[in-house]
């Protein structure tokens, strides 16, 4: 059975993921008190008031090694409740909601989280070469140590909380219900990409730039369904994130961080920020794991039917 198929083996019923969102969202809420409580008592200090505060005021209220460690906090919560969701209300593994192989392959986690962290790193570093007024040095020994374990130990959950929820755990959802894949391809990704739409770049760069967080949904589901698994969204998002993290940050970006790098030029939306990433190196990276896992049956596999298995090829668990 494949990634999507093999959710009929458990209770799937639809009004099950309408519900387990719900707790994982709950959760997701309790985890950010925390957040909330210290940017509350830091808007007093200063004689202001958390509700009068802009999202940017929000963000960067707390020092930003705290801030970021309390802003990922919530994310722990959320994974939890989800783990706990998957297993009590569906009577489903780990596994199953990760992968289609008979256990997760980290060696495809641990291919993806160094690729793709080489390639973006170099990026990063190679802008800096052509256009250096555009950063200015950012690098402090002390808060960068800082920086770096929380962003080693929480951004992975982070991102791993953001594949779990829907590579995973809507994706099986929505193709249990719809009985095709490219319904749970697109309603994740729209999803997903919703999610970001009150993020500071937004803001600062027009809604235009949510082509570029659809359009990193829909590359990150295309490479779940092909290969029967998220191991390969799991690393990526997770190099994406925490590698960006720690060399580059700008004072208009969701994630404050005292990292090697400031940004400080005028941010704008263009061809580096939307065509590039989506019509040219989203489709190569998925050309070249295309290549390294020998991918195949595309039409089926992105389009296809999900067929629920007879019921003697597989024990239903009550």
């Amino acid at each position: 059975m494949d990634f999507i198929q093999q959710a009929f083996k458990v209770k799937h019923e639809f009004w099950r993921y309408l519900i387990g969102s719900v707790i994982v969202i709950i959760g997701a809420v309790i985890g950010q008190i925390p957040f909330t409580v210290a940017a509350l008592l830091k808007a007093v200090e200063k004689g202001g008031s958390i509700f009068s505060m802009t999202e940017q005021e929000l963000m960067t209220a707390l020092e930003p090694n705290l801030n970021l460690f309390l802003m990922l906090l919530s994310f722990a919560f959320a994974l939890s409740a989800l783990f706990l969701v998957v297993k009590y209300l569906h009577k489903q593994s780990i596994r199953e909601v990760t992968t289609a192989r008979k256990k997760i392959d980290w060696k495809r986690i641990w291919f993806a989280f160094i690729f793709w962290g080489i390639i973006s790193s170099s990026m990063v570093l190679l802008d800096y070469y052509f256009s250096p007024e555009s950063y200015v040095w950012n690098f402090k020994l002390k808060r960068f140590l800082i920086l770096a374990v929380i962003a080693i130990v929480l951004l992975p959950i982070q991102t791993s909380t953001e594949e779990y929820i829907f590579r995973g755990y809507l994706m099986q959802g929505f193709g249990t219900l719809a009985k095709n894949r490219w319904f749970p391809l697109l309603m994740t990704s729209f999803i997903f990409g919703g999610m970001h739409f009150f993020n500071p770049e937004v803001d600062k760069l027009g809604t235009l730039v949510m082509v570029y967080y659809i359009g990193t949904g829909l590359f990150l589901g295309i490479i779940t369904l092909m290969d029967d698994g998220m191991e390969l969204a799991l690393g990526f998002h997770a190099a994406n994130n925490l590698f960006g993290a720690l060399l580059v940050s700008a004072d208009w970006t969701v994630l404050q961080t005292h990292s090697l790098f400031k940004d400080v030029s005028e941010p704008g939306v263009g061809f580096v920020d939307i065509v590039l990433p989506v019509f040219v190196i989203f489709p190569i990276i998925i050309f070249i794991f295309a290549k390294v896992y020998k991918w195949t049956n595309w039409k089926e596999k992105l389009f296809g039917k999900v067929v629920e298995p007879l019921e003697e090829n597989y024990k239903i668990i009550e």
